[in-house]
């Protein structure tokens, strides 16, 4: 079934290929429509709020836990399921005792009184949490499942049972994941917000939480659809080299791919509200003569079926490709295409320059965050330069000159680290 009103789905790209060419590029824009944007009913949510009350928790930052979760738990709809977990070395179930609650006056007051009484006692055991979390939303298919994560500490798991627990829930659930001060490591909440389709990013100040988990709750009761998957045509002959969220943030998608179909593949997308995204596909294709056209990929929108329901095509565009002598068609490079290989790029390079600069590499700590300063002055992603300026002087902008600042705080690279994904698009566009 096909309803194209949903979803429109927008390709940039330059089709034209030489004599010689077999890869195609584009960048897809999907955007919601009314008929996507409207919050799902209620009674179709879920909420899960875990937040982490191992002993490194004590003093402010559980106090500010708590306020953050009453705030939260204050911005649930009517009508949607809920729970609160504890975390510490296990799952403890805070509200209600077993399952989930619809939220209602009475059930929200409760679950507030019983957060007010959370302490700070235990190990952290992220794995056991997310487990407990797979359960939860097993109860409710085919609902928007969303899980708030907070945790200020490392996983004390062992890495092999924190792997099995992390791919027993993808796709069960999406997860934002929230660090509290600095003892926590990117690294690993970015694993689980990545698998789970979700967002990272430090609060350094316990102060700010409550804030953020309303920010979150914000976006998540807003969601409208769940469980959408992009779904990539391409013909017989052709390969998929990858396919990357560009915007908002930079999310490789290639390694999540199943097969749907001959010649077909979905990635997934999580749940969708009123947004919109962008992809960069690259596909392989066999080399054409001049004057031949190709549909190189036809990129599908798609919602799964539920109770016996078929899927439901909601948007489609194509990737196509021509190939031609002139040279002036061929060599154009797509403006959201080259943009986005630079915000690809921007993410790697201030991963790497930090990787380096904590391995005590300071050359090639320089150099990549040097290229990080470059690809940002030149893309006008001006919020990642400015969080770069706090780790590197910037001697030069364009040539990408810079020298490593002395004394960086955890705060001033944990946050560059965290939010080296984000992305900005392509200048004059909405």
């Amino acid at each position: 079934m096909t309803d194209g009103s949903v979803f429109t789905v927008e390709v940039d790209q330059n089709s034209y290929l030489p004599v010689d060419g077999t890869r195609v590029d584009a960048v897809v824009t999907v955007t919601s429509t009314d008929g996507a944007a409207a919050p799902a009913p209620a009674s179709d949510v879920l909420e899960v709020i875990v937040i982490d009350c191992s002993t490194s928790m004590t003093g402010s930052k559980i106090h500010a836990a708590r306020q953050a979760t009453v705030a939260a738990i204050g911005a649930l709809r009517a009508g949607v399921s809920f729970a609160v977990v504890a975390g510490t070395h296990v799952a403890q179930q805070v509200f209600p005792a077993h399952g989930t609650a619809v939220a209602d006056n009475s059930s929200r007051a409760e679950a507030v009184r019983l957060v007010e009484r959370l302490r700070a006692d235990g190990g952290t055991g992220i794995g056991n949490w997310l487990t407990h979390v797979g359960g939860l939303a097993a109860a409710h298919p085919g609902a928007i499942k969303h899980a708030i994560l907070l945790t200020d500490g490392q996983n004390g798991e062992s890495e092999g049972y924190f792997a099995n627990a992390l791919d027993g829930v993808r796709g069960a659930f999406t997860c934002d994941c929230r660090g509290v001060g600095t003892d926590w490591r990117v690294d690993e909440l970015r694993t689980i917000a990545t698998a789970l389709l979700g967002t990272v990013d430090i609060v350094a100040d316990p102060a700010d939480l409550a804030t953020d988990f309303e920010s979150i709750m914000g976006v998540a009761m807003g969601k409208s659809m769940a469980d959408l998957s992009l779904r990539l045509w391409t013909p017989r002959g052709a390969a998929v080299r990858f396919v990357k969220q560009v915007a908002p943030t930079v999310e490789d998608l290639t390694g999540r791919r199943t097969e749907s179909a001959r010649q077909s593949g979905d990635y997934p997308l999580g749940s969708w509200g009123a947004e919109s995204r962008d992809y960069h596909l690259a596909i392989d294709v066999p080399a054409g003569s001049v004057g031949d056209e190709m549909l190189a990929g036809r990129v599908s929108i798609v919602r799964p079926g539920t109770g016996g329901a078929v899927e439901t095509v909601l948007g489609q565009g194509h990737v196509t490709a021509i190939w031609t002598e002139d040279t002036g068609l061929s060599t154009r490079i797509s403006r959201g295409v080259a943009h986005y290989t630079g915000q690809a790029e921007l993410a790697e390079a201030i991963q790497e320059g930090l990787a380096a600069r904590k391995a005590g590499d300071e050359v090639r700590a320089t150099a990549r965050l040097g290229r990080a300063v470059a690809l940002a002055a030149a893309s006008g992603n001006d919020g990642t330069a400015r969080l770069l300026e706090r780790v590197v002087e910037v001697v030069d902008a364009p040539s990408g000159t810079v020298r490593l600042r002395k004394g960086v705080t955890d705060v001033d690279e944990m946050t560059l680290d965290t939010r080296s994904t984000r992305t900005v698009r392509v200048r004059g566009d909405g």
